[in-house]
């Protein structure tokens, strides 16, 4: 791999946990569409929606974020 290459990926690692943060956001704010609303009021648990889906990935791709706050104290 070219050095261009590693600091692409090194750089791409930091996209994750915002968008999908973002996405949890706007899920939650905006709601999803009629065929969530229906399903939610089956009884289905809370934590089958998509916005807990977004949260949850956030949270998962946060290691890089961690290390590199993690540096700089």
């Amino acid at each position: 791999m070219t050095i261009a290459t590693e600091e692409a990926i090194r750089y791409l690692s930091f996209a994750a946990a915002p968008t999908f943060a973002v996405m949890a956001l706007a899920t939650g704010l905006l709601g999803g569409d009629p065929a969530s609303i229906i399903c939610s009021t089956a009884g289905m648990s809370p934590l089958s929606g998509m916005t807990v889906m977004y949260a949850l990935m956030a949270v998962f791709h946060l290691p890089p974020w961690a290390r590199l706050l993690g540096r700089s104290w």
